[in-house]
């Protein structure tokens, strides 16, 4: 693991892949603050209630070669100033403390997306985009909100999108997708029935499809062409979707910004033509 900031997402995204049993040893080991370079894996094991083989399984399902690995990962983490920024909010707290650890979590959720973010999907992803006679999103919830902003975006540079957020007309659409067209799942966990069925259908009928969540193991993932992950830290009254909305718009401006770029001088003109077209609507 090359970059300490990705260790505690690495961990995080992997969490749903696990068994119960795993996951609670893996969030259990995540927790500990206390773990450096000379913890013997005995005294993990112990302070997790489970074998040290079970540890050592544990690490290599989350990608690490081993304890060792997995051990001076954490400990790299939570020596990284990213680690620091997530605070859980409490009763107690004060309105600026308040403010203060809800501005910090999304900034560790910005860090550590960027620290994962795979810049080979990245770039395919807006390589098809770009590319695409149809562009259409599928999304729920919090999720259809994210796919409605980068669908504004586009439009502002003559990119026609659609958004989808009913499991019928979902499937309409993926029926009349073909091999020029891209579907764009939006979905944090990764598992939303009515958007993987979507997918499946657009994939059928040969078009490009992308994934947006938070795992990169997690059913929507495993059907697409190209995934995009983003990653955030749990919190008991924030949630892990809210501060995870705050990475993903941030990383599909990226890739609204990397789309322009294939023909910038296509989406300046289209830029200019749009601000002008809702001018008027503006009181001075």
């Amino acid at each position: 693991m090359g970059d300490p900031r990705a260790v505690g997402a690495q961990i995080r995204m992997r969490l749903p892949s696990l068994t119960p049993l795993e996951g609670k040893v893996a969030a259990d080991i995540l927790a500990r603050k206390d773990i450096d370079e000379a913890m013997p894996l005995r005294a993990i094991a112990e302070g997790s209630g489970v074998s040290e083989a079970m540890v050592v399984k544990v690490a290599k399902k989350l990608g690490f070669a081993g304890f060792r690995e997995f051990r001076q990962g954490l400990v790299d983490y939570y020596r990284s100033d990213t680690a620091a920024l997530h605070s859980e909010i409490s009763a107690e707290d004060t309105a600026g403390e308040i403010v203060q650890k809800v501005f910090r979590t999304a900034m560790q959720a910005l860090e550590e997306t960027f620290a994962i973010l795979d810049l080979q999907a990245f770039e395919r992803a807006a390589d098809y985009l770009h590319r695409a006679r149809q562009r259409d999103f599928y999304g729920l919830g919090g999720s259809a909100q994210i796919a409605r902003d980068v669908s504004h975006k586009f439009l502002r540079i003559g990119l026609r999108s659609s958004v989808f957020d009913d499991a019928h007309m979902m499937m309409m659409s993926a029926s009349l997708l073909g091999p020029e067209d891209v579907a764009v799942a939006f979905s944090h966990s990764g598992s939303t029935s009515a958007v993987i069925d979507a997918v499946e259908l657009a994939r059928r009928n040969g078009a490009r499809t992308i994934a947006v969540t938070n795992y990169p193991d997690s059913p929507v993932a495993r059907i697409v062409d190209v995934v995009l992950c983003s990653t955030a830290q749990n919190s008991p009254l924030l949630g892990e979707n809210a501060t995870a909305r705050i990475a993903q718009l941030n990383l599909l401006d990226a890739l609204f910004v990397a789309i322009a770029q294939r023909d910038r001088k296509a989406a300046d003109l289209n830029l200019g033509r749009t601000m002008r077209a809702v001018q008027s609507k503006r009181r001075l």
